[in-house]
């Protein structure tokens, strides 16, 4: 659906989608890869990909729970669905920290063998987590697309319905 809302406020409703793209992309993807080159001599740059990405999901959480009672209907409503998407991420992710935690295991008190641990975590914690990043990515650009062209999904409307906002499309 799309609203009449002001220019501002399609800026400002952007803000928490471009937060969200920038820890993806800059930050798991660019910035990971730049640092997985210098791992053997300086595994600062590698740390600090999971330390950039836990301040900006904070962030977005703690800014997605402030947005109600600070920013208006629509923003709020931008808020909440980075926050939401926010979420799932975090899932991922910790569903990968566990795996890693079972490879850890298996390796040093079951005896698995170092390549068996390392296709367990690539295959069942790496690569689901590079897919949910690859469609993180694409739903947040689509997301960052309609707050530029002033609309929301249809399930947000209905999740936090503002009945005083004008609609100009269905």
């Amino acid at each position: 659906m799309k609203f009449d809302i002001s220019e501002q406020e399609s800026s400002r409703a952007k803000v928490p989608h471009e937060i969200f793209l920038t820890n993806l992309v800059g930050n798991h993807i660019l910035w990971f890869i730049a640092s997985l080159g210098l791992v053997r001599s300086y595994w600062q740059p590698l740390a600090l990909v999971p330390l950039v990405s836990i301040l900006l999901l904070g962030y977005t959480l703690w800014r997605a729970k402030r947005a109600k009672t600070v920013d208006s209907w629509y923003v709020m409503c931008h808020w909440q669905l980075c926050a939401a998407r926010s979420r799932v991420f975090i899932l991922t992710l910790s569903v990968f920290g566990f795996i890693a935690f079972l490879g850890w295991v298996g390796f040093t008190y079951l005896g698995m063998k170092q390549v068996a641990v390392m296709a367990l975590i690539g295959g069942v914690g790496v690569l689901p987590v590079m897919v949910t990043v690859l469609i993180l990515i694409l739903m947040e650009s689509d997301a960052l697309h309609q707050a530029a062209l002033h609309k929301l999904p249809k399930r947000m409307i209905e999740q936090y319905p503002n009945p005083d906002i004008e609609v100009l499309e269905e």
